[in-house]
């Protein structure tokens, strides 16, 4: 057995050299574990832990915040993964009875590959944790920025418009990629936009995700239709259909599991692109 210190919550954990049975309640480690090829020593996660699709296979544990604690006592997990934020409260809740780890929500990009390359080590499996994060610092590596210099507008469904400032990985994230975030200036992580704001700033390109499960907002027609509906219509963006709109069901800019890197950046440099050659931007 070894001892482990969990800065977040403060607590000592007594885990086996490598841990073999992993409950993951955070979509993010889920992903990361699966990356390194560890997706076998997964027993349980979260209802949100949809990347790749075969972790949503795996029992249900619980979602952000609420815990079927009949079944995690079944399972006999040697750990339990969760984040801060949201979740810290319920990490604390469960570190009382169980191994609990908690890795802090990533500002930036590059934290987000210290966050699974930590998860890796944590479990026990560090040559694991290693070869991935080699292999996401040589994709961040060969990541093209955007051509031209453009502002942006993301906005992400969390059950009403949410967008992002300063202390989000996103913003990082399209930052490193040369693109303008019309509230990265912002000293927050995330907000409700103002929609004159919005307006106000003018951006060049609208990114948008539709909520995570949902069959509305997927079209260009819809999306657009939202927009006018919020008095946005205004906007250069939607008259002339300067939006991208995320092509998966499932949250994707919203998700910050290593496939922000290896699949969400990449995507939008490309995406971002094919507008600006389409409308001359």
């Amino acid at each position: 057995m070894r001892k482990v210190f969990c800065e977040t919550l403060g607590t000592e954990l007594e885990l086996p050299q490598q841990c073999e049975r992993i409950v993951s309640l955070s979509p993010a480690i889920t992903e990361a574990l699966y990356a390194m090829g560890l997706g076998d020593k997964i027993v349980g996660v979260s209802t949100f832990c949809v990347h790749p699709p075969e972790a949503f296979k795996k029992p249900h544990v619980g979602s952000y915040n609420k815990i079927k604690h009949k079944l995690l006592e079944e399972l006999k997990p040697d750990i339990i993964f969760t984040t801060t934020g949201y979740q810290r409260q319920m990490a604390l809740d469960l570190s009382k009875t169980y191994p609990v780890y908690a890795i802090p929500l990533p500002p930036s990009v590059a934290h987000i590959v210290s966050f699974c390359t930590e998860a890796g080590i944590v479990a026990g499996y560090v040559n694991h944790a290693r070869q991935l994060e080699k292999e996401l610092i040589k994709q961040l590596s060969e990541i093209k920025a955007i051509s031209k210099n453009v502002s942006v507008y993301l906005e992400i469904d969390l059950g009403g418009p949410v967008s992002f400032g300063m202390y989000s990985y996103i913003t990082d994230g399209l930052e490193l990629i040369g693109l303008s975030n019309i509230f990265g200036h912002r000293p927050v992580e995330w907000l409700m936009p103002d929609p004159q704001e919005i307006i106000d700033k003018n951006p060049d390109i609208i990114i948008y995700e539709p909520k995570m499960f949902s069959k509305k907002n997927r079209t260009m027609d819809e999306v657009v239709a939202l927009f006018e509906k919020r008095g946005l219509g205004i906007l250069e963006a939607v008259k002339k259909r300067r939006i991208i709109i995320t092509p998966v069901e499932t949250d994707y800019i919203a998700h910050h599991g290593p496939s922000f890197i290896t699949k969400v950046l990449p995507w939008l440099v490309e995406s971002v692109e094919q507008i600006i050659r389409q409308h001359d931007l």
